[in-house]
């Protein structure tokens, strides 16, 4: 979809363009997701939020409903968080030799699972196409 949008210096151009309208202004805003975080570490945190500053990453604590849980398999149990989040899209990684970690995640309901390279290498892929558009 083609969506026009007004910058400062030329009023119109034409491009795609993701987000939410600002008052009718015609700027548009990047979305924004709220990402729960279980069971990831404080060093990958560190490079998620790198990796996707435009959207809020949380942890277990927290009270909202997010639109999206990220999961690292090899430090809880993929069945506890499919029953938690069953609304929720799900998003497991592990590293590259935790095969039964995969597949319990894969036979849990998980939405995705890759190992933690891909998940590096594709971070804002896999967000963009799990997290559901907010209007």
């Amino acid at each position: 979809m083609v969506v026009r949008c007004q910058t400062p210096n030329r009023p119109e151009v034409s491009g795609t363009c993701s987000g939410v309208p600002q008052r009718g202004r015609g700027r548009y805003f990047p979305t924004v997701a709220t990402i729960l975080l279980c069971g990831v570490d404080l060093f990958f945190r560190g490079k998620l939020e790198a990796l996707l500053p435009e959207h809020r990453l949380t942890t277990v604590d927290h009270t909202e409903s997010p639109d999206l849980v990220i999961v690292d398999i090899s430090r809880v149990d993929p069945d506890e968080v499919a029953d938690a989040y069953a609304d929720v899209p799900i998003l497991g990684y592990t590293n590259h030799t935790d095969t039964a970690g995969l597949r319990a995640a894969n036979a849990a309901g998980f939405d995705q699972v890759v190992v933690k390279s891909a998940l590096v290498e594709r971070a804002r892929e896999l967000v963009d196409q799990l997290a559901p558009s907010i209007e």
